[in-house]
C-alpha cells in the first residue's frame, strides 16, 4: 500500500492519498503487505486489528517494528487522557524552553483531529517537499515543526479511520527531514488510542508527560494515560497540575478555581513524578492566542520557574541515559 502526500490536480497542494486500503483497514492486499501488523492467521479470530481475516502468516509483535527517527536523540510523548487541559499549551511553552537553553527541539503535532500547533506557534503555510516526497519542517523560535494544520484548510475537518491516520503519523515521524533534534515533543491528543498506539509501536519513546488539572473528572482520564504508557513500556517521566491555581491580579486572593493538588496527590500514590504546578495566567492565554507563547517573554517568573524546572530535569535525564 503506498500512501503519500502529492499534487493534488485541483488545487496544486499537496493533499493525503491514500491506495489500497481494504474495507477493514488491516493493509492486507494482492500483496501480502501487511501494514499494521496484525498478524492474523487463516485460523485466527482474535487478530489485533479485529479484521478477523486470514492473512496467512504467524502473528508478530507489532513492536517489532520499531526503529529510531535519524538524527533525533530523544522523544518526548506529551499525553493528557482528558482534552482541555493545556496540554499541546504545555507541548509549545515545553519546546521553547529547551530551545532557549540551547538545545536542537523539534514540535510534532500528532493532534491530527485538532492541530493546534499552527495558531500558537504563529505560523501557518505549507511545507515544502522535496524531490524524494519528504517534508521540510517548518520552523519557528529556533523550533522545527510538523502540524497536519499546515497542509489542510483551517475549517477543514480530518475524517480519517484509524488506518489512515496510523498512516499519517508513520510518515510525520519518518518521513520529514527533523535533522539533528536533541528532542522532539510530540503533542498527543487525548485519549489512548490509534495514534498514541502507532506512535509507541513506530518510534522508542524516552520520556512520556501526562498533564491534567487538579479536578477528578480530569485526573480519572490522566490516570488511563499513566497506564497506556506503562503497558506500552514507555518511561513516565512525571505528572504535571495545569490550571493549578488563580491569582487575582486585582486583590492578589488566591483561589483554586479547579480545586487544588489533585495531580501531586495521583502521582504520589501511583509512584511516579510530580512536576509542578502551573497557575492560571490570562497571559497565557493572550499570547497563545497570538501565536507569542508566555515562555517567549520575559514574565510571571511562578510559570517561568515550573518549565525551566522541567526543562532542566530533562536535560539532566538524557545526559545520564546517555552515560548509561
Amino acid at each position: 500500500m503506498n500512501n503519500e502526500f502529492r499534487d493534488d490536480e485541483m488545487d496544486g497542494n499537496k493533499d493525503y492519498y491514500e491506495e489500497g486500503a481494504d474495507s477493514c483497514g488491516c493493509g492486507s492486499g494482492d500483496d501480502g503487505e501487511d501494514s499494521c501488523g496484525c498478524g492474523g492467521g487463516d485460523e485466527e479470530e482474535d487478530s489485533s486489528c479485529g479484521c478477523g481475516g486470514g492473512h496467512g502468516h504467524e502473528s508478530k509483535n507489532p513492536f517489532d517494528d520499531q526503529s529510531p527517527i535519524g538524527g533525533v536523540k530523544n522523544i518526548i510523548a506529551v499525553a493528557s487522557g482528558k482534552g482541555g487541559v493545556g496540554k499541546s499549551t504545555f507541548s509549545v511553552n515545553l519546546a521553547i524552553t529547551l530551545a532557549k537553553q540551547g538545545k536542537k527541539v523539534g514540535l510534532l503535532d500528532a493532534d491530527l483531529y485538532g492541530p493546534s500547533i499552527p495558531m500558537m506557534m504563529g505560523i501557518n503555510k505549507r511545507p515544502d517537499i522535496t524531490s524524494s516526497n519528504k517534508i521540510v519542517p517548518l520552523e519557528k523560535f529556533g523550533i522545527k515543526l510538523m502540524s497536519l494544520g499546515f497542509l489542510i484548510p483551517d475549517d477543514a475537518p480530518a475524517i480519517w479511520r484509524g488506518p489512515v491516520v496510523m498512516q499519517v503519523i508513520t510518515q510525520f515521524l519518518k518521513d520529514v527531514e527533523w535533522g539533528e533534534i536533541d528532542f522532539l515533543v510530540v503533542d498527543l491528543p487525548p485519549g489512548t488510542g490509534d495514534i498514541q498506539l502507532t506512535l509507541v509501536q513506530t518510534v522508542p519513546i524516552n520520556f512520556a508527560i501526562v498533564v491534567s488539572t487538579p479536578q477528578d473528572i480530569s485526573l480519572i482520564d490522566a490516570k488511563k494515560a499513566l497506564a497506556m504508557f506503562d503497558k506500552v513500556n514507555v518511561p513516565v517521566f512525571g505528572l504535571v497540575e495545569n490550571m493549578s491555581y488563580f491569582i487575582c491580579p486585582h486583590c492578589n486572593k488566591r483561589s483554586d478555581i479547579f480545586k487544588h493538588g489533585g495531580a501531586k496527590a495521583a502521582a504520589e500514590k501511583l509512584g511516579v513524578n510530580f512536576l509542578g504546578e502551573i497557575p492560571i495566567v490570562e497571559e497565557i492565554c493572550e499570547l497563545s492566542d497570538k501565536g507569542e507563547p508566555i515562555m517567549t517573554k520575559d514574565i510571571h517568573p511562578e510559570v517561568q520557574s515550573v518549565f525551566n524546572k522541567i526543562s532542566d530535569s530533562l536535560v539532566l535525564r538524557a545526559e545520564q541515559r546517555v552515560v548509561a
